[in-house]
C-alpha cells in the first residue's frame, strides 16, 4: 500500500503528526508512507522513522496554475492508495480530487465531496490526538501512541561531544530555548520571552542549584536573542544545534527544558525531558499531553511576556 500525507505548517505540526504516521506504520508495516510539506519543514523528518520520501511543496505561496498542475502529475504518478490531509481548503481539496486516488480522507467541512472519507474535527484535544483521528478514515480505531523521535546516532554522538565542549560532566544540566530560531513562523517573535526575564530565571537557579549548568539554544535565526542574552550574563554556555536532530540529541540529555511555545516543545515530549513550557495566547492542553513530565505556564494576558520569572522558578521547584 502506498499512502501520501498532505500536512501544510511548520516544523511544530509535522512533529504533532509523527504519532499518526507511527500507527499507520505499525499497523500496515510494509507501506509506502510519504509527505507533502512546505519547504521550511523538512527538516522535522530527520527524526521520523516511519516515512520512505518527503515531498516538497509550498501551500504558503503564491503557486500558479502549472505548480499545482505538477503537485497533481506527481500525486497521479506515484499512484498513491490512500491520501490523507489536515487540510480542508478549497484547493488542496480539488487538488487531491483531480489525483484520482481512490481513498481521500480529510476532517469534515465545505468540500467534502472531492473526499471518500471525512472525519469529525474535534479541536478541544492534544493536537497530536486530533490529527489521529484521521485513521478513522481507513477504519482504524486504536489508541493514539505517545509521540516519539527517532534521533539519529550521529546526532546523539554530536551531542555527546557538545556536552564535553561546555564542561558538562556528571551534573545534568537544563536547557532553555527561548528564541524563535527553530519557529520559523510569523508568530514566532510573538513567543519570545524577554531575555531581561530569562536573566532573572537564570539566576534564579544559579542561586539555588550553583552547580547545575544552563545550555541556552541558539536557533538559526536567534542571533540578536543570544547577543542580548550574553551581554547580560557574559558566562552563559550555549549551544548551536545544526538541525532537528542533534537538537532532539541536547534535548535528551537534559534534566529539564524551560521553553516558550516552539518546536523543541514537541521534542521534549518526543524524547521524554522533562519540560515547563511558557505559553501566551495558545491553549496548553492543545500542544502538550496529559503527563506529570510535560508541565505549562500560561500567560494571565495572554503575552507570554507578561509571565513573571519568578512563577517560573517557583513552578520548577515546587512552589
Amino acid at each position: 500500500m502506498r499512502v501520501v500525507a498532505l500536512i501544510p505548517g511548520g516544523i511544530g505540526d509535522q512533529i504533532l503528526f509523527f504519532p499518526t504516521l507511527d500507527d499507520l506504520k505499525r499497523i500496515y508495516p510494509d507501506a509506502q508512507i510519504d509527505v507533502v510539506v512546505e519547504p521550511r519543514s523538512k527538516g522535522a523528518y530527520r527524526v521520523s522513522k516511519s516515512i520512505h520520501e518527503v515531498l516538497l511543496f509550498d501551500y504558503k505561496d503564491c503557486n500558479s496554475l502549472a505548480d499545482w498542475a505538477n503537485l497533481v502529475g506527481k500525486l497521479r504518478d506515484s499512484e498513491y492508495d490512500v491520501a490523507i490531509t489536515t487540510t480542508n481548503g478549497w484547493i488542496e481539496s480539488l487538488i487531491l480530487w483531480l489525483t484520482g486516488i481512490p481513498k481521500r480522507i480529510s476532517f469534515k467541512g465545505t468540500f467534502g465531496a472531492f473526499f471518500t472519507e471525512e472525519v469529525t474535527l474535534t479541536t478541544e484535544q492534544y493536537t497530536g490526538h486530533m490529527y489521529h483521528d484521521l485513521l478513522k478514515g481507513m477504519g482504524i480505531q486504536s489508541i493514539c501512541p505517545e509521540l516519539m523521535v527517532n534521533v539519529p546516532k550521529s546526532d546523539i554522538d554530536w551531542a555527546v561531544q557538545e556536552q564535553l565542549r561546555l564542561g558538562i560532566k556528571d551534573t545534568g544540566y537544563v536547557i532553555i530555548c527561548g528564541g524563535s530560531g527553530y519557529c520559523n513562523s510569523p508568530q514566532g517573535e510573538t513567543r519570545i520571552y524577554p531575555v531581561e526575564s530569562w536573566q532573572q530565571v537564570m539566576q534564579g537557579f544559579h542561586e539555588k542549584q550553583p552547580n547545575l549548568p544552563l545550555v541556552v539554544i541558539k536557533g538559526p535565526n536567534d542571533d540578536a536573542f543570544i547577543k542580548s542574552l550574553v551581554s547580560l550574563i557574559p558566562n552563559a554556555k550555549v549551544s548551536s544545534p545544526g538541525d532537528i536532530g542533534k537538537l532532539a540529541a541536547i534535548i535528551a540529555g537534559a534534566n529539564l527544558m524551560l521553553c516558550t511555545h516552539n518546536p523543541a516543545l514537541h521534542l521534549g515530549v518526543g524524547v521524554q525531558t522533562y519540560t515547563l513550557a511558557l505559553f501566551g495566547p495558545t491553549d496548553p492542553e492543545k500542544l502538550l499531553p496529559a503527563s506529570d513530565r510535560f508541565l505549562s505556564i500560561k500567560s494571565p494576558t495572554g503575552k507570554t511576556e507578561d509571565i513573571p520569572p519568578m512563577k517560573i522558578l517557583e513552578r520548577v521547584w515546587g512552589g
